[in-house]
């Protein structure tokens, strides 16, 4: 470990926001809750609006570093990308001078800074973390120009990781847009219909349309296309209540709940036994729909697990991913509107729902058609979120050795010496 650097309280690197405000005198910003932060993910999956929160907030600026200061929420760090207001269950937190504000946020996403604060939280239902203990733990500290450098090594990868979320949400856009397009509002039909040439396709993909309507129980579809049921298009397979599957060795699948889909990895999770039956394995590119509380489709990219009950693998042998990918989709606001009106506490949607959802299927050729321009997108989905999951794993490597110092870095930015003397020390 270089020479230079020094132990240092962490009240001395960052200091608390207080900054406590009503949503009614935030109106326009935006509201970040527990629920808005992914869990190990150091990323935003949500935001609510200011004026749709209940009493007072705390108010943040864009770049502080907000962390859930409840447990089991711990992991839910991220740095603040917009002024807004968040809940006052997550600590807003501030650099003090002479602390890089990047650093300072893979330092609290540390193991270094989490387990004691962890360990010293208190309470029985929801242990919260005490900010005076935080404040008086005891940390490495590197220069200012080493605390850059690791910044931005933890960093690139991080806005790699972001950067394939972003090219993610673009390719399944494009996708979906092709897909509604064409089997849900029937442009191309209704053009040939209309005696005009489809738009976007060659000639041979629009003489496999038809040019005219028939009408079902669904109203007017393609002519010679059929209406199906999701449960005849696809296999729903329920999963298991894991909690009967203990593992018996240190042999062990993580398992797959609703929370687990919700955040897309299994930090964290239950352990089932490795032996349960194959069927109930789940592997990357499957299809996963919770079908109680957080009603949700994902294409799964968290690793190999155990399928636990309230969730459907859901497969075909006869129909391609992305055909039950967007089906499901498109449906998906009936279903969650079925669960909203079930008087229980975790609202649902049975059996005989999959039967009475209907889907058009159009002939067999088309759908090859489409095939070799949809799987293609899919198919880079899945290679960048396992190339994102595989960059997650080497940060969280590289985290504590560069924190701890194991590994030298050097920063490009000016020397320490060439800094305002303000920026030299973290001062309290």
């Amino acid at each position: 470990m270089a020479s230079e650097w020094r132990t240092e309280r962490f009240g001395c690197m960052a200091q608390l926001v207080r900054d406590t405000v009503h949503p009614t005198e935030a109106t326009g910003l935006s509201y970040v809750g527990l629920e808005h932060i992914g869990e190990g993910s150091l990323s935003l999956i949500g935001t609510g609006r200011a004026e749709d929160a209940t009493s007072t907030k705390t108010r943040f600026r864009k770049g502080d570093i907000l962390f859930g200061k409840l447990r089991p929420y711990f992991r839910k760090v991220i740095r603040a990308p917009f002024d807004g207001i968040c809940s006052t269950d997550i600590w807003v937190i501030r650099p003090r001078v002479g602390i890089d504000a990047s650093f300072l946020f893979y330092l609290m996403a540390s193991d270094l800074f989490l387990e004691p604060v962890v360990r010293a939280s208190e309470g029985t239902k929801m242990p919260r973390a005490k900010w005076d203990y935080a404040e008086s733990l005891v940390l490495l500290l590197p220069p200012l120009p080493e605390q850059r450098a690791i910044a931005r090594i933890l960093g690139t990868l991080d806005d790699k990781i972001e950067a394939n979320r972003r090219m993610n949400e673009t390719l399944e856009a494009i996708a979906r847009a092709l897909f509604t397009s064409w089997f849900v509002d029937f442009d191309p039909v209704r053009a040939k219909a209309e005696g005009r040439e489809p738009a976007g396709m060659d000639a041979e993909t629009a003489a496999l349309f038809p040019d005219s309507f028939e009408e079902t129980e669904l109203g007017e579809v393609p002519k010679g296309w059929e209406l199906k049921s999701l449960d005849e298009i696809a296999d729903f397979l329920n999963g298991l209540a894991m909690q009967k599957f203990p593992p018996e060795s240190e042999d062990f699948l993580p398992v797959i709940k609703i929370a687990e889909l919700h955040r897309g990895n299994t930090i964290g999770s239950d352990r089932a036994n490795s032996n349960i039956d194959s069927r109930y394995i789940i592997k990357d590119g499957d299809i996963l729909f919770s079908w109680s509380g957080s009603l949700e489709v994902c294409i799964w990219c968290g690793g190999k697990g155990a399928l636990n009950q309230h969730l459907f693998k859901v497969s075909s042998t006869e129909y391609p991913m992305w055909f039950l990918y967007f089906w499901l989709k498109e449906l998906l606001p009936e279903f969650q509107l079925i669960a909203a009106g079930k008087a229980t506490t975790m609202g649902h949607i049975q059996r005989h729902h999959l039967s009475e959802a209907k889907a058009v299927i159009p002939i067999a050729p088309l759908i090859e058609r489409v095939n070799v321009i949809i799987e293609p997108l899919l198919k880079l989905i899945i290679k960048n979120n396992l190339e994102s999951r595989s960059l997650s794993s080497i940060r969280d490597a590289l985290l504590p050795r560069l924190l701890l110092g194991e590994i030298q870095v050097r920063g490009t930015e000016k020397s320490l010496e060439d800094l305002p003397s303000k920026e030299k020390l973290a001062t309290c």
